[in-house]
């Protein structure tokens, strides 16, 4: 039997060694961990504020206990949850390292496993003190969802994932011209996934896009659990149904592109 062919298709090591390079690059970085956590902190402070503001201010009660602060730390999962997957692939485009790694023995499922692991890790990093500063200054919970905050959490990470990978194709097919997406492409969904506002807000044509969106159906399931104490599982079925078809999709779409990044030879070229 050749040594190619006793190789597993699949090597749990192989993920593990990626994520311990990704790990040692964010312990050596003291700024790359203060960044993790600064922007969802100042998010989530400063809408706290806002809704301090409204409901000392407002006689309207049905904007519920925490609705703003639960959008924003719902919001930041969706984004640091992106991010985290595609600049841990970027780190391997500013290092110059992408064409290394894909001429070893590491396979493209293994390379997006251990992409998909660090975005969590990251994601814990940035939102962990997040949630405790949330119920130090407003005595916000949002561990005290419970069973709805991990239908909302899978829903909004598998999200955060498809984006991730189509971003990270495209990068790796255009090269760092296409950097930007990373960091601009999920605004694109803030106001369509209604995090701040129901989708009832929008025009009738727009509800439809919205609806399209997997994070719509748990921002929608977060305000009826806040305002109405209502765990919506229909509308977690919904959204992790179109979820498992948009990574499906997403996945095709990244290997699609790595594959005319191949024959284009853009493999090797990092720059713009």
């Amino acid at each position: 039997m050749s040594r190619a062919s006793s190789r597993p298709s699949f090597s749990p090591s192989r993920v593990s060694a990626l994520c311990l390079r990704y790990l040692y690059l964010l312990r050596s970085s003291w700024p790359r961990l203060l960044e993790l956590v600064y922007w969802p902190a100042v998010q989530m402070i400063t809408w706290g504020f806002v809704q301090l503001y409204v409901r000392e201010t407002s006689n309207v009660v049905a904007l519920g206990a925490g609705t703003f602060i639960g959008a924003v730390l719902l919001w930041d999962i969706l984004f640091r949850g992106q991010l985290g997957f595609s600049v841990s692939f970027l780190e391997e485009m500013w290092a110059r390292n992408l064409g290394n790694l894909l001429m070893s023995p590491l396979r493209p499922a293994e390379f997006v496993t251990a992409l998909m692991v660090m975005s969590l890790v990251r994601l814990a990093i940035g939102i962990g003190p997040v949630t405790l500063l949330a119920i130090a200054f407003f005595g916000f919970n949002l561990w005290a969802l419970g069973v709805a905050l991990a239908a909302f959490f899978v829903n909004l990470i598998l999200t955060s994932w498809s984006v991730g990978l189509v971003v990270s194709g495209l990068v790796l097919r255009h090269g760092l011209g296409a950097e930007s997406l990373a960091w601009t492409i999920m605004f694109v969904m803030l106001p369509l996934a209604c995090v701040y506002y129901p989708v009832a807000v929008l025009p009738g044509w727009l509800q439809v896009v919205a609806w399209a969106l997997p994070p719509t159906y748990v921002f929608e399931g977060m305000r009826a659990l806040l305002i109405e104490q209502s765990f919506r599982a229909d509308l977690m079925a919904v959204s992790l149904a179109l979820n498992v078809a948009y990574l499906a999709a997403s996945v095709a779409v990244f290997l699609w592109l790595m594959r005319e990044a191949r024959k284009a030879g853009s493999l090797l070229q990092a720059g713009e």
